[in-house]
């Protein structure tokens, strides 16, 4: 619907910051930033630009209805409209607005006159997802500076007409309701309001969405997200993931700020403010998003043309990288083909990475997102690790994750004693033991430590793809190199014999329709033990 943005991630390797050697912790945000200066962009890229509609009188957004832009205004209607005392400006009405495809907006038309009236002002609406229910906000004649929240409903086959107009029996006389929002599931109206339990100000409440549209008694959403200041203009992104809210009371550039928190976590996550690409020391406020990226906001930004002007946006999230090597935590040798899974707070597998020769690893996150890495690596212990990023810039993170190695088991099997280990790797076609393998082998020098009357014999196969003849020598040196690590390690020559039976014994007899992982099977290298 917009331009494409201009902002590009770039991931900033050389501004990493290395870990230490130790299990990846979860870090507290608020413990990290505690004024503007730190939080700057804070994890996101804005790109803002007039909507195209803005006049020298306020104008505010207020949302979608049948795929058209809903904004109030106080442009004056006719050469006699009636000021309202309190703004200075004529009373806000409701208009809406055709939407271009890159976003601009134009044509603004009444959006109702069974809903505008010229001696009120009409404010923020909000509709259920069918459409057909319309929650509006109404000054009282008396004090326009207070309003009152209504509900009507369209009438089934009209384009425009809306009946069953009331006043909702959750209005306190005295106190003001502003900015409705139907949640996208369609079960919970929020609202702000500085009726009595706030925590100083306008706070942001919550009510459940009864049958007929009534309303539930209003919540406070909570010492999290209501501070001693005013909390108002509550959003949800298109998903119902995030609710975003505008701030006087949070670490903020000046005036209201825009901020976001996980509608899951509202009692437990502090807020995030979006930063300094779209906030200001001007006020931000009343975003609606079209999609996951692309709104509209209003603010009273010194460039614009009227008190408060609407704004089209579009976000990027900077990304980060998580990067490191799987290592051995004894001896810090590399793993290559370990298993990483990035998993979210949830559980849900993100990404997922084979470590190779390098044994690296790289994922890309989001600031501030709450991530599990789970390890698996054949032979060892596996292992979650906890991480989340503090920081809201372009950078990468280094962790190195240190796995146990698991110990050699003696199991029995087709009545043979075998020391139980993963395989032993070796050069393409060579018998140099990788170094990788050496871990294996020192659980074989374990068990013979630990059993110092045994003895084992150490017997290589091969898979049968190419000569049989050149496998059967290969096999044999292979078994020699093992049998030579083991005494160079301290064990004695007479506890070991060695030998290879080239492709002559397969696990699987596939004969020349093996898969992979049936080669893979019938090389391997047993320990076996004397009875």
């Amino acid at each position: 619907m917009f331009k494409k943005s201009l902002f590009l991630v770039v991931l900033l390797f050389a501004s990493s910051l290395i870990f230490a050697q130790a299990p990846l912790e979860r870090v507290s945000v608020s413990s990290d930033i505690s004024s503007t200066e730190a939080l700057g962009s804070n994890g996101f890229l804005f790109e803002t630009l007039d909507a195209g509609i803005n006049t020298k009188f306020s104008e505010y957004a207020s949302g979608f209805f049948k795929n058209k832009f809903i904004m109030v205004s106080s442009k004056k209607i006719g050469g006699l409209a009636k000021m309202d005392p309190n703004t200075g400006e004529a009373y806000k009405n409701i208009f809406c607005l055709d939407i271009e495809e890159d976003g601009t907006l134009k044509k603004p038309l009444l959006f109702s006159r069974l809903i505008n009236t010229s001696e009120n002002n009409e404010y923020q609406i909000s509709f259920s997802p069918d459409e057909h229910t319309m929650y509006y906000t109404r000054s009282k004649e008396s004090n326009t500076a207070i309003y009152e929240l209504y509900k009507t409903t369209l009438e089934v086959n009209s384009v425009g007409n809306w009946i069953e107009q009331e006043k909702l029996a959750i209005n306190l006389e005295g106190y003001s309701i502003e900015n409705p929002f139907v949640s996208p599931n369609g079960k919970q109206l929020y609202f702000s309001s500085n009726r009595p339990g706030t925590f100083g100000g306008f706070d942001i409440f919550v009510s459940d969405i009864l049958e007929g549209g009534t309303l539930s008694n209003p919540e406070n959403l909570g010492k999290m997200i209501n501070t001693s200041e005013d909390e108002q203009f509550p959003t949800m992104s298109k998903d119902g993931e995030y609710l975003y809210f505008a701030s006087k009371g949070h670490i903020n550039f000046g005036g209201f700020d825009l901020f976001r928190t996980t509608a899951s976590k509202l009692d437990v996550d502090a807020p995030r403010n979006l930063g300094n690409t779209i906030n200001s020391k001007y006020d931000e406020m009343a975003m609606y998003f079209a999609s996951n990226t692309k709104g509209y906001m209003t603010s009273n930004k010194s460039f614009g043309k009227g008190a408060y002007d609407i704004f089209k946006f579009e976000v990027e999230e900077i990304l980060q990288s998580l990067e490191g090597k799987v290592l051995d935590v004894v001896t810090q040798l590399p793993l290559p083909n370990a298993t990483l899974q990035l998993k979210d707070e949830n559980g849900v597998v993100l990404d997922e990475v084979i470590t190779g020769n390098d044994a690296k690893y790289n994922f890309t996150i989001k600031p501030f997102d709450d991530y599990t890495i789970t390890v698996v690596k054949d032979g060892f212990e596996d292992k979650d690790f906890n991480f989340k990023s503090i920081k809201g810039d372009d950078r990468s993170y280094r962790k190195n994750i240190l796995l146990d190695a698991t110990k050699a088991e003696i199991v029995e099997v087709e009545d043979r004693k075998l020391i139980k280990v993963e395989n032993i790797f070796f050069d393409f076609n060579k018998a140099n033991i990788k170094s990788e393998s050496t871990i294996t082998l020192n659980k074989i020098y374990d068990v013979l430590v630990e059993n110092p009357e045994m003895t084992i014999n150490i017997n290589a196969h091969s898979d049968n793809r190419g000569k049989a003849s050149y496998n059967l020598v290969l096999s044999r040196k292979r078994a020699a190199s093992a049998k030579a690590y083991l005494i160079n390690k301290g064990i004695t020559k007479k506890r070991i014999a060695s030998q290879g039976f080239g492709e002559a014994q397969p696990l699987i007899d596939c004969k020349s329709n093996c898969t992979e992982e049936e080669y893979k099977q019938n090389r391997r290298i047993e320990f076996v033990i004397n009875q």
